[in-house]
């Protein structure tokens, strides 16, 4: 007798929803039939979506600015996760410029993530190296960790890559097979002026910025080889010059992520009375820069929220220096995207991510894989449930096509009928 088995429902298997029936035995998905057979636990779905749970490869919990930390925690963050239907999130380590930081930074991580409600790993994180970079790469290997984020900016407080190094770190992307990430915006581009408002967010950094600069780091792919990750992409202009002189490489050696809010939200939003809540880097773009990523989605290989979540009185203030940069939004992910893209969403926001890190088991919905998966009911209707700490959210009242009624975790329920269950959540 299976544990649980999860019946009627339209389920996600091989790029399309067929009718069927999975049935879960511990950890695992361990028959997948239309045939209704005998189980501890029945839950009858009545054609709702059955999907694989989801993956965030871009969350920023408890990360610390120096003046203030983001302030969902891995307890607060990960319950938004699991409500979105996602079961693992991959976070930061702070930046440091040495292996023995490294090893701080990441027992310092382990701490704050052993409250996560879902899966963790984490992405290491470079500055201005001060260090022999294989030795680097050498410890960070050591530790478990399997892909390294860098900026090609923020010189201003010393977390800028320059470019020797960086070349540097594709060669050794390649010799030690591990996911370089980067923050992409030229940093002789950026324009940091004490007396800035919010208002002038896109002149201190323009599209111009993130464009010119990926171009750039696609054209030391090429010739230097190596796995390159551009997190957050945030204008269609970008996306379209990359494909236009880089496709040979595109998701293949130079993999792009966007998010939501580039999909959703313009730059326009800097002129409501509370612009101030728009304000991340890199910023909210025009309407003409969403309308091409939108028009180029396929080009994307995966979707991160890089959540970052303050409240309404952090980020009220006039000068932008004053503001930390960024918003929240992991909860309605997958809502906002399949809203906008239907099931071209599933697959860059699981399968694509999994497979980009090497994780076996996971992303698919599969005999013999680990039972992640969540079940979205198909019921019109706008985003006005919010389970972070946080006092606002970027997508209130934006419509959805549905919601997540259930979130399963390894075999076990964390989110059930719309209710939180029981925490599942452990490194992997």
């Amino acid at each position: 007798m299976y544990d649980l088995r999860i019946i009627n429902g339209q389920v996600y298997i091989n790029n399309q929803f067929i009718k069927t029936n999975v049935y879960i035995t511990k950890e695992k998905i361990v028959n997948i039939t239309e045939e209704l057979l005998d189980a501890k636990e029945s839950l009858n779905v009545s054609n709702s979506l059955v999907m694989p749970a989801l993956i965030d490869p871009h969350v920023h919990f408890h990360l610390d600015l120096g003046k203030i930390h983001s302030r969902d925690d891995f307890l607060s963050g990960s319950l938004q996760a699991a409500f979105g239907g996602i079961t693992t999130i991959i976070d930061f380590l702070d930046p440091v410029d040495n292996p023995k930081d490294l090893e701080i930074a990441y027992n310092r991580r382990l701490e704050d993530a052993d409250k996560s409600i879902v899966d963790y790993f984490f992405h290491a994180t470079i500055k201005n190296p001060k260090c022999d970079l294989e030795a680097f790469v050498k410890k960070m290997k050591a530790l478990g960790i399997h892909s390294l984020k860098l900026f090609t900016t923020y010189s201003d407080s010393d977390r800028r890559t320059y470019d020797e190094d960086i070349i540097e770190l594709l060669k050794l992307s390649e010799k030690y097979n591990f996911l370089l990430l980067a923050h992409i915006e030229n940093d002789d581009l950026i324009t940091i002026n004490d007396d800035f408002s919010y208002l002038d967010l896109n002149k201190s950094r323009p599209s111009i910025s993130e464009t010119k600069e990926a171009l750039k780091l696609a054209s030391y792919v090429r010739k230097y080889g190596g796995y390159l990750y551009m997190v957050h992409l945030s204008s269609g202009y970008t996306l379209d010059k990359l494909f236009e002189e880089y496709s040979d490489i595109i998701n293949k050696r130079f993999f792009i992520e966007s998010c939501p809010h580039y999909f959703t939200l313009t730059s326009e939003c800097l002129h409501k009375d509370d612009g101030y809540l728009y304000t991340l880097a890199p910023p909210l773009r025009s309407m003409d820069e969403l309308v091409k990523l939108k028009y180029n989605f396929n080009h994307i290989y995966s979707i991160g929220t890089d959540h970052c979540a303050f409240y309404k009185e952090d980020k009220n203030k006039y000068k932008l220096k004053d503001i930390p940069l960024g918003i929240g939004g992991i909860e309605y992910s997958f809502d906002i995207m399949y809203k906008l893209f239907g099931n071209q969403a599933i697959n860059k926001m699981s399968k694509n991510i999994f497979k980009l890190y090497n994780i076996k088991n996971r992303g698919e919905i599969s005999t013999g894989n680990l039972a992640n998966l969540f079940v979205y009911d198909l019921t019109d209707n706008i985003i006005d449930d919010f389970h972070g700490i946080t006092d606002y959210s970027p997508y209130k009242n934006m419509e959805r096509l549905g919601r997540v009624i259930h979130t399963i975790n390894r075999g076990k329920f964390i989110i059930k009928n719309m209710k939180f269950n029981v925490p599942n959540g452990k490194k992997i």
